[in-house]
Order: structure tokens, then C-alpha cells, then sequence
């Protein structure tokens, strides 16, 4: 035997616990992507049965990245091409502890996770700093998974109140020509911190978690001169925040919290476009206990549409 034979793997794996024409895809679309994404493997169908062949680092990889795509479709839905192509590009880190399809909260049977290799590290970068910057176009969750994560916070009593904030800037729109009270004319600017946190808690247990405290929904300017302990704190849209409103804010920072700050660096709508999150990022990089990550066009999770646009627009460049 050669020592390139004796280097060859063989390697089976049960397609169980899916529905198998879903899972595959018409005309076995993800055996093709499979294909393409690990081109030192070759894979055979039979039944419920999927043979890898190939050299023994090659085959490992492959079985890590199937093995992931399986506990995706059984515990979340059908996964997609933006699946196979993230997991097979992370490649021995598909294998390193924390899944991708580890669920942050399960809301009515339904689970919460992150999505992509782009997200899992942001989740991973908000765990393991006090304060975190996540950046990136619309539609990569960063706002999602934050509340996801501040809500998980609070219900392991990690944190006694969550805090979501947002700078209200107008978009060339004049808001405050519509009728109604202060908080009526401030409620388009929290509407999707409301709408994320709606749902991943109880219609009836938000009204009540408002009306105690425990969640805070209020613009940026409310936080001037607080200290805000044992809080786990958002603050969303943070792009439209001015360098000063960024050091108020991150200054509020109290003991035994954490803070996220969301933005998209391309959408500041302030006049100056001077924004206060392209300026905390230059001045705290390398500050220890702060974590950044960079979310792309590759980490869009709705109509893939969505990425295309993004890219056509040259977020990110």
C-alpha cells in the first residue's frame, strides 16, 4: 500500500432526523454545493446513507460542516446555501466548541441563533467583552441577536434591567410635525427595538416588564447623568450618534453590566456626518474589555436579495 492510499478516508453519515428531500434540495442541491466547497471529497448517496471519500483532513472537515447543516435543520429550518458556504469556509472551526446552531433563547418552540460564521463571533464577542461594537449593513441581526442576548441575560438573572436606546435622528424626515405626545412622536425611533424584543418575550409579560422598570425603551438624550449597574445595555442606530453623545453614553457604564453598540457606518444621517461610532472605534481599539466585530453583505439574513443590494451599494468599501 502506497503511503497516499494509506492517507485516504472513508468516512459515513446517517441522514436522520430531517426530512431528506428538504434537506437536500431539489435535484440534491447541497450534495452539489458540498461538492464545491470540498473538492478533495467525494460524496455518495445512497438512501439515508452519505459516504465520504477523500484524504483523512479533507474527509474530517466535510463530516464537521454535514454534521452542522444536520442539527441547523433539526432544530431550526432547512438549511441554505449561505450555510454550507459559511461552515465550509470556517472548516476546522465548524468543529471548535460552541455550535453555530446553539440556540441563545428557544421562544415558543422556536430557537434563537446565530445564523452564520459572522454572527457566532459577534455572540462570542459580546460574551466575552463589557462592552461591544457591532457594525455592519442592514439585515445582518445585530440588533436581533443583541436583544436575543440581553433578554437571555435577564432571565438567568445575569442583569436586573435591559436598556434600549437610540439616538432619535431624523432621516430627512420632520417627525416632530406629527400630532401626539413626546412619546408618540418618539415611538417610530424605538419601534424595532420594541419589535425584536416582542419577539422573544410574552405579549403580556413586555407590557409589565415596561411598566416595573426591569426594560427600558428611551432615546439617547435620556441617559445623560446616569450610572446604570447590573443593566445590560443597546444602543441602536449608533451611527447617528455625535463623538460627545458616544463618550456620554459609554460612560454610563456601570458595574456588573454590558453594553452593545449597534450601527451601519454607511446610513449616517447627521448633518455633519461626523459620527460618534466611527470615532469610538478609532480611539478605543486595542482598550481591553472591549470587543469589535465586523458583520458583512455575507451575514444577511433576509431575502438574499438583501445581501445583493448591499453589495451593489459597496457597503463596507
Amino acid at each position: 500500500m502506497s503511503g497516499s492510499d494509506a492517507a485516504l478516508s472513508k468516512r459515513s453519515v446517517l441522514l436522520t432526523g430531517v426530512h431528506l428531500p428538504d434537506f437536500l434540495g431539489p435535484n440534491e442541491k447541497l450534495i452539489r454545493q458540498l461538492e464545491t466547497e470540498h473538492p478533495a471529497v467525494s460524496f455518495h448517496l445512497r438512501d439515508y446513507l452519505l459516504t465520504l471519500e477523500g484524504s483523512q483532513e479533507a474527509v474530517a472537515a466535510a463530516e464537521r460542516v454535514i454534521l452542522e447543516l444536520l442539527e441547523i435543520a433539526r432544530l431550526r429550518a432547512q438549511p441554505g446555501s449561505r450555510d454550507v458556504a459559511h461552515l465550509s469556509r470556517l472548516g476546522a472551526a465548524a468543529g471548535e466548541g460552541r455550535k453555530l446552531a446553539e440556540p441563545i433563547l428557544t421562544v415558543r418552540g422556536r430557537a434563537i441563533r446565530p445564523q452564520t460564521a459572522g454572527q457566532r463571533e459577534y455572540v462570542r464577542a459580546i460574551e466575552e467583552h463589557a462592552v461591544t461594537f457591532g457594525t455592519g449593513p442592514a439585515g445582518t441581526g445585530k440588533t436581533y441577536l443583541a436583544v436575543a442576548l440581553a433578554v437571555r441575560a435577564l432571565q438567568r438573572r445575569e442583569v436586573s434591567k435591559i436598556v434600549l436606546t437610540r439616538p432619535a435622528v431624523e432621516a430627512g424626515e420632520r417627525l416632530g410635525y406629527l400630532p401626539g405626545s413626546l412619546e408618540e412622536k418618539i415611538d417610530p425611533y424605538l419601534r424595532p427595538l420594541f419589535d425584536a424584543l416582542t419577539t422573544m418575550l410574552d405579549a403580556e409579560t413586555v407590557p409589565r416588564l415596561l411598566e416595573t422598570g426591569t426594560v427600558e425603551v428611551a432615546p439617547l438624550a435620556y441617559m445623560r447623568g446616569r450610572t446604570l449597574n447590573e443593566s445590560f445595555i443597546i444602543l441602536d442606530e449608533a451611527q447617528n450618534t455625535t463623538p460627545e453623545q458616544m463618550k456620554m453614553f459609554l460612560t454610563r457604564l456601570g458595574f456588573d453590566s454590558h453594553m452593545v453598540i449597534t450601527g451601519d457606518s454607511s446610513q449616517v444621517d447627521l448633518p455633519s456626518k461626523r459620527s460618534g461610532l466611527a470615532h469610538a472605534q478609532q480611539v478605543l481599539q486595542g482598550v481591553e474589555g472591549i470587543g469589535f466585530a465586523r458583520l458583512t453583505s455575507d451575514d444577511v439574513v433576509r431575502n438574499e436579495l438583501v445581501s445583493r443590494i448591499v453589495d451593489a451599494y459597496g457597503v463596507g468599501e
